[in-house]
């Protein structure tokens, strides 16, 4: 039999099992060496802002960068001032807007249906919202205040709300779509927007519109968001024309980012980063289609249909990026709680089958691993990462089969929250095996190696190449050198800040009293061609650093 109540368990346990899952959640953060180039990209940008004080103009490298609006920039440079300069700090933005997404899924499933643990747990347990809620991008941020807003806006609609919570409930989800803007862009405006025309064409229903309390709601929006995008386009000029136009058109329509990718690019995805609850989705869909609504706003279908815009909205865009479709995961989340509540013990047993065989394959990998060494991921870390992996495999190995256990005495909830821990230790040990790759893609080892050559009057150079985390770990910014990529509208507004060529990189290298250079060795043998004396400290599969002797 299914567990009628979902909140059966005595309180002291859920308490207990939260807890412990909370700690684990943020324990790791710290672990890994930041990566390049989204990690160290955000990072540098948060801590530019700390030590700028300038919490207007986002600079990267000590560049006008406006690519993204400036919240999640905040919060990181509020996060070193609390916690310190470190990656525990640099990831502690992701980390807890992830958690506060289960908390929101939570609430709002446990009002509406009654299920709040299984839909915490379904979210908390994904194997995709686990892995960007432990890596620094902007994904996870804005991902928070979307699942907030789509929380809010049910909770509002709801055929049973009070008037109170149909007033303060539809405020909050304005208030969250302005932090959804100020986190990310217009995708903060544009899923909710569409998710709701969508909806009222489907199902023929209007009234929710004059629910919206527009006035107060378009004021509280701009009231939250309006001030920062007036005050960066006040100070600089060129901003709304880059970051409207080129950030979110020329992204979306052109292949000008180069992150272009088939139709079916997020299938493979989804089908990974919704385990372990992944062979649930049919049913999940087909009880979230119930006959036609009529008259009552019908929060199941809203919530699919915004899950499945997320996915063709992304899908069709020129711009992809696996993290995308990370604002779908909590709004499936919702909908499952629904699904395990209801669920037989013996038929969700048949379930856990898929996401044990892959992760059983994972924690088989070693044997074979060197099938997949090269020059620039070696075997030794290949290896680290396979001993990790099989870590992981095996701690959810077990958890499926206690799992497994408890569904044999018709308890689903216990079986639930022992997939949800044994998915966060998983992706867990998983990221600490990659950080012996990841250290390949970082400078910290790096910086760590050449600190005693650091001089506080040194010139340092990037030449022909960048490193995210470089500048990162050297706590300061580096001068770049015939190098552009998305530091063209900076440049271009502050061309003194970079050298454009390689022979005035030389002029300025020779005349400097004391400097150093990040370089590829193919860069590094044209210079010594030309007879630019340069001394190496530093070598390794993808750079060099040199001093100058």
């Amino acid at each position: 039999m299914a567990l009628k109540n979902p909140d059966s368990l005595p309180k002291h346990g859920l308490l207990l099992f939260w807890l412990i899952f909370v700690i684990f959640w943020f324990a790791t953060l710290g672990q890994r060496a930041l990566i390049h180039p989204d990690e160290g990209r955000y990072a540098e940008l948060s801590l530019g802002m700390l030590q700028s004080s300038d919490w207007v103009t986002p600079r990267l490298n000590g560049l006008l960068y406006f690519e993204k609006p400036a919240l999640q920039y905040w919060m990181g440079a509020l996060s070193f001032l609390v916690f310190g300069i470190n990656e525990f700090a640099a990831r502690f933005w992701p980390a807890l807007t992830g958690i506060l997404s289960v908390l929101a899924v939570g609430l709002t499933a446990r009002r509406l249906w009654g299920c709040g643990q299984f839909a915490a747990l379904v979210m908390a347990g994904s194997v995709w919202g686990i892995a960007n809620s432990h890596f620094l991008n902007l994904d996870m941020g804005v991902t928070f205040f979307l699942t907030l807003t789509l929380c809010a806006f049910v909770w509002a609609q709801q055929d049973g709300a009070s008037p109170a919570e149909r007033h303060y409930g539809t405020w909050l989800a304005w208030a969250a779509m302005a932090a959804a803007t100020l986190s990310k862009g217009l995708i903060g405006i544009l899923i909710p927007g569409c998710t709701l025309v969508l909806y009222s064409l489907t199902n023929w229903q209007w009234d929710v519109w004059r629910r919206m309390q527009w006035l107060p709601g378009i004021g509280i929006f701009l009231l939250l968001a309006a001030p920062w995008f007036w005050l960066v386009s006040e100070r600089n000029p060129g901003f709304a024309h880059f970051f409207f136009i080129h950030e979110h058109f020329d992204r979306f329509l052109t292949n000008e980012a180069r992150r272009e990718g088939p139709l079916w690019y997020f299938v493979p995805v989804l089908l990974v980063g919704f385990l372990p609850w992944i062979s649930l989705l049919p049913r999940l869909v087909r009880e979230a289609c119930p006959r036609w609504p009529g008259a009552q706003f019908k929060a199941e279908r809203f919530i699919l249909i915004w899950a499945l815009f997320v996915f063709a909205f992304f899908s069709k865009s020129n711009s992809k990026l696996p993290s995308y479709i990370l604002p779908m995961f909590p709004a499936l989340a919702l909908l499952l709680g629904q699904t395990l509540s209801r669920i037989r013990s013996a038929e969700l047993k048949k379930h856990l089958c898929l996401p044990m065989l892959v992760w059983g394959l994972l924690a088989c990998a070693y044997p074979f691993i060197d099938q997949f060494a090269s020059d620039a991921s070696p075997l030794p870390v290949m290896q680290h990462l396979a001993i990790y992996l099989a870590l992981g495999g095996v701690g959810f190995l077990l958890c499926a089969a206690l799992a497994w256990y408890f569904l044999d005495q018709g308890k689903t909830l216990p079986a639930i929250m022992l997939l949800a821990a044994g998915s966060l230790w998983g992706v867990s040990m998983a990221s600490l095996g990659h950080n012996s790759f990841g250290q390949l893609k970082s400078s910290k080892g790096l910086v760590e190696q050449i600190r005693h050559h650091l001089r506080p009057d040194m010139e340092i150079f990037s030449v022909r190449t960048y490193d995210q985390t470089f500048p990162f770990y050297l706590r300061r910014p580096v001068i770049q050198v015939d190098y552009v990529d998305e530091f063209a509208f900076g440049q271009q507004a502050e061309p003194d800040k970079a050298i454009p060529t390689l022979n005035k990189f030389i002029t300025r290298w020779q005349a400097a009293p004391h400097a150093m250079a990040m370089l590829e060795e193919q860069t590094f043998e044209e210079l010594q061609r030309e007879g630019v004396a340069m001394q190496p400290v530093y070598q390794d599969v993808r750079r060099m650093v040199v001093i100058k002797p």
